[in-house]
């Protein structure tokens, strides 16, 4: 294995890993960045002036909490924990992704196929948390933003079949599956036998973790925390598909 003193952040978005004393210095005003988000923000706001109340706070908290993301030390923080980055893509996938659904027309998420949403996310939270793939995201802006978008978009995309999906069961069961490959995932995380990531393991001591330590606390959270969004969609379609009036008559 390359020695862990050896990596290089040169190319890393968030920049070199901070230690504590460092850390509420890092904001991150990229103008490329601020830029983007103010765009982003004005085009939503165009798009969506006509729709509903509830579509328009969707969009308003999705846009808020991408900012912090980003912006923010938090950042910065991923860069030296393995947990944060982990609950940083939890944040991602699991609140700003639902919210944005929610800010989608909702005849879309009926034409949504809830397989092929469920698919392409899976692949995209593993294939991101694959050591080098993970790695690889610390080496260059272009690699860190499509290991984001991509998080991103996969899991817009199947929530906004899971919450729109005029099939209740078949949502809630998606949903489901979602959590269990999650869940999963964490749990290798949390019991495998040394660490995994290159990149966390000469930058964790600065905040009192060992970088086994580290990514124990990213698994759990991957475990635990990380599918209670899910296991709420599970409870809500489940008990929808099996309300009486959703049952076929007896003949």
């Amino acid at each position: 294995m390359i020695p862990a003193s050896t990596f290089a952040f040169d190319m890393s978005f968030c920049g070199p890993p901070p230690t504590l004393a460092t850390l509420w210095g890092r904001w991150n005003l990229d103008p490329v960045l601020l830029i983007a988000l103010v765009l982003a923000g004005l085009v939503a706001a165009l798009a969506l002036r006509s729709a509903s109340r509830q579509r328009q706070l969707a969009a308003g908290a999705s846009w808020a909490l991408v900012a912090t993301l980003f912006v923010s030390p938090l950042c910065a923080l991923t860069v030296a924990l393995f947990s944060a980055r982990v609950g940083h893509h939890i944040l991602l996938t699991m609140v700003v992704a639902p919210l944005l659904a929610l800010a989608l027309p909702p005849e879309w998420g009926r034409r949504v196929k809830l397989f092929p949403a469920l698919l392409v996310s899976t692949v995209a939270l593993w294939l991101w948390h694959a050591p080098d793939f993970y790695a690889a995201a610390f080496t260059h802006p272009a690699i860190y933003w499509a290991m984001q978008v991509s998080l991103l978009l996969a899991f817009t995309w199947l929530w906004l079949g899971m919450l729109r999906a005029d099939n209740a069961m078949a949502a809630g069961l998606t949903a489901l599956s979602g959590a269990i490959q999650m869940g999963f995932l964490g749990a290798l995380l949390v019991f495998a036998s040394g660490p995994l990531y290159l990149p966390h393991l000469a930058t964790t001591l600065a905040f009192g973790f060992s970088p086994i330590e580290d990514q124990q606390l990213g698994g759990l959270i991957m475990w635990v925390p990380a599918n209670l969004p899910l296991l709420g969609v599970v409870i809500w379609r489940l008990v929808d598909a099996l309300r009486p009036e959703r049952r076929p008559a007896v003949q």
